[in-house]
Formats: structure tokens, sequence, C-alpha cells
């Protein structure tokens, strides 16, 4: 991993976090990375690079867990609440011939895929159960013509087989019962359009245009971006911590073919939006930091070495820690089919986050003090 603190840097793009699904082991080909990044992609070894660089470093990680301590000190003693809805506003980008256009049905239906997921319910395991009928794919990972997504040396099936798939379907019913309600619900409050062939097809080349020119609302308003981001990257987002410097740049960003009924075969069940929103909402994947202490800084998601590929069951990859890989975990790399839940202390530290940096009383109250 990338060992830059983010100190000295605040004059920087604002850090992005993103989701990347790693196809192997092979987290290495990610450690050249920019201040407070992280990324989501289908292939490590596809020669793909996300937007921003790698993975948090523990010293990243560390430094926006500061910054999360110190936001909450002037909250002490008050209850903190999710708030009763988040605002979201999904902009489409697409392109002239219609690539990327997608329906409104298809973008309720990711809200939807949302509210289920945060209030833990049931939704991914019907999914699960079929995870390659006509609206789910089939395709393949990268969203080309060619295979990609090979689960080499991550312990983890390739759910693209009938088999593995379910066995990944067994494996979220029974992991299923692990869900909790985080309190967060989302309403769809508009959809914007906008049709630009090199916004489409180059968005990390024209980020910061695009979203200082859609991006709507306030801190607690959800700015999702649709687009083409490539053959392997998937999405990423902001982290609350970042929002102060950069408002403008504020929100998350995924790939066209991942929401719902879209063309990523074992991607396409929108949970790319649900991964991508926990970073939004202030948490570090399973894996932050591997065996080490103090992990993802969650004290109820065991620790995990390494990110999770396909949906590997009984993995165990700290040992010497308690518990098996959260390898069913919305904040894991896992098949959309596998993920089924966040934990109790995801679900305050979401929470935690919300206060100290996203409500609007809160922030003017810690300013204040």
């Amino acid at each position: 991993m990338c060992g830059v603190a983010l100190t000295g840097v605040a004059g920087a793009t604002a850090p992005d976090a993103a989701r990347a699904r790693l196809a192997s082991e092979d987290a290495a080909a990610f450690e050249e990375c920019l201040p407070g990044t992280a990324a989501r992609v289908t292939d490590a070894e596809g020669g793909t690079r996300p937007p921003e660089g790698g993975e948090l470093s523990p010293s990243q990680a560390a430094d926006y867990h500061r910054q999360l301590r110190e936001a909450l000190v002037p909250l002490r003693g008050q209850e903190l609440q999710p708030p009763h809805t988040i605002p979201v506003v999904v902009h489409v980008i697409s392109s002239e011939d219609g690539s990327g256009d997608i329906s409104d049905d298809r973008v309720r239906e990711q809200i939807d895929v949302l509210n289920t997921a945060y209030s833990g319910g049931r939704a991914d395991v019907s999914a699960a159960s079929g995870t390659t009928d006509g609206t789910g794919g089939p395709g393949n990972a990268d969203g080309t013509g060619q295979e990609n997504g090979s689960d080499a040396g991550s312990g983890g099936p390739d759910t693209s087989q009938p088999g593995a798939a379910l066995d990944a379907a067994r494996a979220a019913v029974e992991a299923a019962d692990e869900a909790v309600d985080t309190g967060f619900r989302f309403e769809l409050t508009e959809v914007t359009r906008t049709v630009n062939d090199d916004w489409f097809a180059n968005f990390d080349d024209n980020r910061d245009t695009i979203r200082a020119r859609l991006r709507q609302g306030d801190a607690a308003t959800l700015n999702i971006y649709t687009a083409d981001l490539g053959p392997g990257l998937l999405g990423y987002s902001t982290f609350p911590q970042d929002y102060e410097q950069d408002p403008e740049q504020d929100g998350v960003v995924v790939a066209h073919d991942t929401l719902p009924g879209g063309d990523r075969e074992r991607f396409n069940l929108g949970h790319t939006t649900t991964h991508e929103v926990g970073h939004w909402l202030g948490l570090f994947h399973t894996f932050q930091n591997g065996c080490d202490e103090p992990g993802d800084y969650v004290d109820d998601t065991p620790y995990e070495r390494e990110a999770a590929s396909g949906c590997p069951g009984g993995r165990d990859t700290c040992p010497d820690r308690p518990g098996e890989d959260p390898v069913t975990n919305f904040m894991n790399y896992s098949d959309d089919a596998c993920m089924t839940h966040f934990t109790d202390g995801q679900g305050q530290r979401m929470v935690e986050h919300w206060a100290a940096f996203r409500e609007g009383s809160a922030q003017q109250l810690a300013r204040a003090g």
C-alpha cells in the first residue's frame, strides 16, 4: 500500500474512496497512489488504474479517523441519530448514440436496492438465487468481449459458473441473518441527464468539471454520477471528511452498467452503489490494515488480510484473529450476489460520520466549538 499521509496535501484534489473488486490477491498493482484513495476494479491484472490511485494507506485511514474523533468532541453527550432520509440526485451521463442512457426505472430500482441494503432487508438474497437471468446479465466482468475477473489466488470461486453461483446464493442466504437496519434511508429527488461523448467516455479526465457543474445540494445531499468508467473500474467515492475542503467534488461515481439490470456479470445488482455510499458515509473496506490493528476501525467486523473475490465460504485470512473473513459484508469486494449486510458497528460509524460532517447543525456546532 502507498504510504503518503494526508498531512501537507490540503491543496490536492479531494481524495476519492473507490470500490475495487480485485480479480486476484495482487494488490501491489495499486500501490502507487495519491493521498486518501481506494479503488474498485474488476481485474487487477488488466492494466486498469483507479482515477486517483489505489487503496488507503494505514496512515491515511488513521488521519481520517483522527478527524472523525476530533469532530465528535463538541457532540459528546448527545444521542446521535441517522437522518430520516437522504435526498439523492442521480446524474446520468450518456453518449450521443444512447450508450449509458439509464432509464428512470433502473434509477429508481437502484434507490430501492440502497433502501433494502441499508435497512437490513434481504432482496439481494432472492436476486442471488438467480444471478444470470435476462435482467442481470449475462455478460462479462469488464463489459468487453473478453472474460475478466478471474479469482486465481483469491480463494474465491468464479461465480459466472452455475455451481459457483449456487454456492454464492447459499452463502448469501446464510449470511443475511447478520444484516442490521442502519437507520439510513434514501429518497430520489431528481435525475439529471447530460449527453456528452467526452464526459461519458472519459469521466476521469473531466471529473472535476463534471461534478462542479452538476452537483446539487449541501453536505447532506447524495449526488451519484453514472458514466463509462472503462473496462475494469466499477466506482469510487469521496469521504465525508473531504466535503468542507472541496464541496463541489463530493459524491459517488459508478459505472452505468453496475446499476440493477446492467451488463456487468457478477456486478449488476446495484451493490457497487451500496458499497460506494458506505464510503460516502465514512466506512473503510473490511480489509483495511489487513490483520493489523485497528483493522477497519469497526469492532464487529472480523480482521481480513485481503479483499475477497467471488464468494468464498469459510475463508479465514487472519487465523490468529477471531472470526472468519467478512466475505458477505457490503464493504468487501465480493460479487454482488454474495453481499448481504452491514453490521451494528458499521451502522454506528456511519451515524457518527453523518453527525460530524454531513448533518448541518452538527457541523456548525463543531466549528463553534
